[in-house]
């Protein structure tokens, strides 16, 4: 991961004020959040975040042929909201970065992913926790240093303290297993639908055990790194925000054959690695 960017678990300590902020706007109305989900820009919160991110720096508004960000307008199971971030462009259009944020949240930034340049292009699928009405982000950095934003404004509650959807002592005996697959065949050159799949509670430290009455402590995936034939694909740095058991989806292109692999670091320092041998047709 590119050493000038500070991790996400610093982020976060610089963050502390913002998410003291956004706990204290829980009382808010929900007339009040649909009032701002009409101007992206009135966001208290996602003022604050970009100031601490970007530093003054200009966000232009994304064109959709470049960058989309696709989620439902209201959200069936705000625990498990579905999320697709799309892209486009030309090489000489490349995103190196994609950020992104969910402004009321209690930890804002939900995942911050880097991209190789065999990643295909920068098109992510995953779930998200989503904690009360609220702007959705994608931040695109390019090659270039431009920054450029699709925003979407969601209606979901209870997201981050929603109970585990697994019987907890299940989820610890399959934690940390993965699954990786290829959609399709593998061709050299050729851009591969991929996935990983990570069995984990991905605990927020928000949901309250209803036998105890004690809340579950925070564990939770923090660093995913793909690799293909030892040359990065994607890394993403991660937050509570990700749902239980996370699933990504995204591209890359393989130069030959080679070991598509997976590393992931959780909260608690854990690490779990999986990887599956591919034969790259001509």
């Amino acid at each position: 991961m590119d050493t000038r960017y500070p991790s996400l678990a610093r982020r976060s300590l610089l963050l502390a004020p913002v998410m003291s902020t956004i706990l204290a706007a829980f009382a808010g109305t929900a007339a009040a959040q649909l009032k701002t989900g009409d101007n992206p820009e009135a966001s208290e919160n996602w003022r604050k975040v970009r100031a601490s991110l970007y530093a003054g720096r200009e966000i232009r508004s994304a064109p959709e042929a470049l960058l989309t960000l696709d989620l439902p307008a209201r959200a069936e199971d705000a625990a498990v909201v579905p999320l697709a971030i799309r892209t486009g462009g030309t090489a000489a259009q490349r995103i190196k970065r994609l950020t992104l944020i969910i402004d009321n949240n209690p930890s804002p930034i939900a995942a911050i992913f880097d991209f190789g340049r065999d990643s295909a292009r920068a098109d992510i699928e995953t779930r998200v926790r989503i904690d009360e009405y609220t702007h959705v982000r994608a931040v695109a950095e390019m090659d270039s240093g431009e920054l450029l934003m699709a925003v979407r404004f969601v209606k979901a509650s209870g997201g981050c303290s929603a109970p585990p959807g697994k019987d907890p002592q299940a989820a610890l005996a399959s934690l940390g297993r993965m699954r990786l697959r290829v959609d399709g065949a593998v061709r050299r050159e050729q851009p591969v639908l991929a996935q990983v799949m990570i069995s984990h509670p991905n605990a927020s430290g928000l949901a309250m055990d209803q036998a105890t009455r004690q809340y579950t402590p925070a564990h939770y995936v923090r660093q995913l790194v793909v690799s293909y034939a030892g040359e990065p694909v994607v890394t993403a740095d991660l937050d509570i925000s990700i749902s239980e058991n996370p699933n990504f989806r995204f591209y890359f292109v393989p130069r030959g054959d080679g070991v598509l692999k997976a590393e992931v670091m959780d909260s608690r320092e854990l690490r779990f690695e999986s990887g599956i041998a591919l034969v790259a047709a001509p």
